[in-house]
């Protein structure tokens, strides 16, 4: 778009050149996909850096604003990259046999932690069968039997010849209840002690001393049963143990043969083997009453029973079943537990109790070797998460722990994990204000996330650019399922994407507003029973998106048309004008007219800012009518002290007032009100102004335009009525069809000022005069009946100040 004349009427038709895109396609069905994002090549080169870089801290940070495709062009670029790069190994956790509290980390090429789960319960359902069978077996019931025959013969054989020995002495070896006694012999009888009592006293003396030797004998035979029956379970454990290493190394073959060359599982499987013979008993338990010896009589255990958890593999990690290349892994809620994992508890008998088949991974254990995608909001508000993830990056690895542990909060017994050794790519998504609060106030985030993809918001207006975004429009439709879009539906897009980003002459890169308008024009278009989306579809459904949002505009203009709110739209007032501004809660935004006046006279050169002193004025606003005072200083009776009074206030504004887009409007009032000439109430204005009179480009001037215009034209367009608009917004104008067609109608007008002596004119009717070569104003002019009036104001001050005596005509 060229440079428009100021001063002038815009015309609708050079408006409209600017909506004119040349496709040669019919529909986006016959565009080839695009699987680039356009316009964010700055951006994509950095996500590229560092999804191929091998070094570490070479983290990536995504900033832009939300809707610009941030988060899918990062899964998106990951995976295509991670693709290529090799799997990662598994992990596991199995039981640390000498300390439980502090479980072993295992690393297995990829999807052998499975194979190795499998396996180890292969053996444990196993050995539930063979256990048991092989002590019911005749071959261990007879060597069993073996044993305890032999020293059962033992006992027997040395309880004999003592008898015999105490027969051949005439004593006898009784059993009582309290145990083996000796007594006198009579015949085959015990010798009652009354006839004991009867015998020569040498003869009761041979037998006593019988009797204390025999008992000496037999102490000593008793005596050594404990030792025999000690030994005889020795013999009989190592018997089990032999039996037990049988099958347990039958049941293990084929296993630790697979496993035999990674040291670590070896190890753990060779550990593995040791508990499963020194705790054979497991698999065994007597069907009637208590246990009787090591191996009673035995039932099978499935190895999910409790006393088979220590066999267990718990697989963390797996990437078995087809993986190709790394994980790309998005966590939606980075909690501390989902992204370094957690240790789970069951409460048993009141305690609180866990093991290592009860540790879960996070997001870190799955994306290891590969790609994790953030959230940099969520993490940032997920307490302990941000520090996790940091503490794990520098460390190089994965250590679980819990909130409470860290606050000390509990004091019940927990594990220790061995830490997992942490290789990957972190990517955090955000936008541009919490990434610089990170750089400024983080001291770790810089060395940790080096790279930074920064999406722009706006891609230039080209051709080109034009084509590509037909392109990208085809895809969205295409992988959404819609049908496609017609090259004037396209056209029409095209422009709603201008007027997003407030430039004729730029595309807005808000993919998600684009997209939510093509899903509804889709919607509209099947039920217009139309095969593709053109243009009326892709209208409606920006005119319905409108009218959804519309109640708060509707009031506000409403207040307007009802004259609750005081807004002139036609006539002619001293000191009034209708400056414009942007209205915007939540996703509503709409222009309004608001009306600014002044009133002067004679002081000390203030200008008075009513909604500064009311503290309703933010800084910027406070800046722009410094500026006026600035302008007025430098513009007017430069040679004479500045002698007015001002007040400029929104009228009718009970909200803060922030922005400097109405200083030109409160300039206009304050020169009205000096020169003493009314403004044309059919005009509104925006722009702000510099010292030195120039009119500035402003924000959101499409809808400040469509905001006067609806007010207008619910009272009537009369022909005269318009908007003043600084000539740099030109190159943004985007306006609503009924605005194009009132302007094509010469009922509605849109003017382009670069200088305020430009608007001032057009506002009074009255041209602002230029200094002559005697320096002064042409006397009829804006600008010489303001410097005649400040003028008056400093001889009107210059004769107050004075001192009665010094008076003209005083002595």
């Amino acid at each position: 778009m060229g440079d428009p004349a100021t001063g002038t009427p815009l015309t609708p038709a050079a408006l409209n050149d600017a909506r004119t895109f040349g496709f040669g396609f019919a529909s986006t069905a016959e565009l080839d996909p695009l699987k680039d994002w356009p316009g964010q090549d700055r951006a994509l080169e950095a996500m590229r850096l560092a999804a191929e870089i091998p070094h570490a801290d070479f983290n990536l940070f995504v900033l832009g604003p939300p809707g610009s495709g941030r988060h899918s062009a990062a899964r998106a670029l990951m995976r295509e990259t991670a693709k290529t790069r090799p799997v990662p190994r598994d992990w596991a956790y199995v039981a640390n046999f000498d300390d439980p509290r502090r479980p072993v980390a295992l690393s297995l090429p990829p999807g052998e932690a499975v194979a190795l789960r499998d396996a180890a319960r292969k053996v444990i359902n196993d050995l539930a069968s063979d256990i048991p069978a092989i002590f019911e077996s005749e071959d261990y019931q007879t060597r069993r039997r073996a044993i305890e025959d032999i020293y059962e013969e033992r006992h027997e054989k040395a309880m004999s010849a003592l008898a015999d020995t105490a027969r051949e002495k005439g004593v006898a070896i009784v059993r009582t209840p309290m145990g083996f006694g000796v007594a006198a012999r009579q015949g085959n009888e015990v010798m009652p002690p009354e006839d004991y009592e009867k015998l020569p006293k040498d003869e009761r003396d041979a037998i006593d001393a019988a009797i204390a030797q025999v008992r000496a004998e037999l102490e000593t035979i008793l005596k050594e049963v404990p030792k025999a029956m000690k030994a005889q379970r020795r013999e009989v454990e190592e018997l089990n143990i032999s039996m037990a290493r049988q099958g347990v190394d039958d049941a293990m073959a084929e296993v630790t043969a697979r496993f035999s060359g990674q040291e670590k599982v070896a190890a753990y499987l060779a550990a593995m083997r040791r508990d499963l013979i020194d705790n054979a008993e497991l698999f065994l338990i007597r069907a009637d009453g208590p246990q009787a010896g090591a191996f009673p009589v035995a039932t099978t255990r499935h190895y999910l029973k409790p006393q088979f958890q220590r066999y267990t593999v718990n697989v963390i990690v797996s990437h078995g079943d087809g993986a190709e290349g790394a994980p790309v892994v998005q966590e939606a809620l980075p909690t501390l537990a989902n992204l370094i994992g957690r240790i789970e508890y069951q409460s048993e008998r009141g305690a609180l109790v866990t093991n290592f088949s009860m540790i879960r991974s996070g997001a870190l254990h799955r994306a290891n070797g590969g790609v994790l995608i953030l959230d940099a909001a969520h993490v940032l508000t997920e307490p302990l998460a941000w520090d996790a993830l940091k503490r794990c990056l520098k460390s190089g690895e994965i250590t679980i722990y819990s909130a409470g542990e860290r606050f000390s909060l509990i004091s019940t017994e927990t594990l220790e994990p061995d830490p997992i050794p942490l290789k990957l790519r972190v990517v955090l998504v955000g936008d541009r204000l919490l990434y610089y609060v990170l750089v400024a106030l983080d001291r770790d985030f810089a060395q940790l996330f080096k790279l930074e993809a920064d999406f722009d918001d706006r891609m230039p207006r080209s051709e080109d650019s034009a084509m590509l975004f037909a392109r990208l429009l085809g895809t969205v439709a295409r992988e959404a399922g819609l049908r496609p879009v017609t090259a004037d539906g396209v056209a029409r897009l095209l422009t709603e994407s201008l007027r997003l980003s407030d430039d004729v002459e730029r595309f807005t890169l808000n993919l998600a507003a684009l997209g939510d308008i093509l899903r509804e024009a889709d919607h509209r278009a099947g039920q217009a029973g139309e095969d593709a989306i053109g243009p009326a579809a892709v209208e409606a459904a920006i005119d319905a998106a409108d009218r959804r949002a519309g109640r708060l505009r509707e009031l506000s203009h409403e207040a307007i048309t009802r004259a609750t709110l005081l807004i002139d739209t036609e006539g002619a007032r001293v000191g009034q004008i209708n400056a414009l501004s942007v209205m915007q809660i939540g996703k509503t935004r709409f222009g309004r007219p608001t009306r600014v006046s002044a009133r002067v006279r004679m002081g000390t050169g203030k200008v008075v800012d009513i909604e500064r002193e009311a503290e309703l004025g933010g800084p910027i606003h406070s800046k722009g009518v410094m500026i006026l005072s600035g302008y007025l200083a430098g513009r007017y009776a430069p040679d004479l002290p500045m002698s007015l009074w001002a007040s400029l206030v929104f009228e009718q504004s009970y909200g803060g007032v922030e922005g400097d887009s109405a200083s030109a409007a409160e300039l206009f009032a304050l020169l009205s009100a000096l020169a003493e000439l009314p403004i044309d109430q059919s005009f509104a204005v925006t722009g702000s102004v510099n010292q030195f009179g120039d009119v500035q480009a402003i924000g959101g001037v499409n809808e400040k335009i469509e905001g006067f215009f609806d007010i207008c034209a619910a009272r009537g367009l009369s022909g005269r009525q318009g908007v003043l608009i600084p000539a740099a917004n030109v190159k943004h104008l985007v306006l609503r069809a009924r605005v194009l067609d009132a302007m094509a109608a010469d009922s509605f007008r849109v003017i382009p000022m670069a200088r305020i002596d430009e608007g001032i004119a057009l506002l009074t009717g009255i041209e602002a005069g230029a200094r002559g070569a005697d320096g002064a104003f042409p006397p009829d002019s804006v600008n010489g009946r303001v410097e005649a009036r400040l003028a008056g104001f400093a001889e009107a001050r210059r004769r107050f100040t004075q001192r009665p005596g010094d008076r003209e005509g005083q002595p």
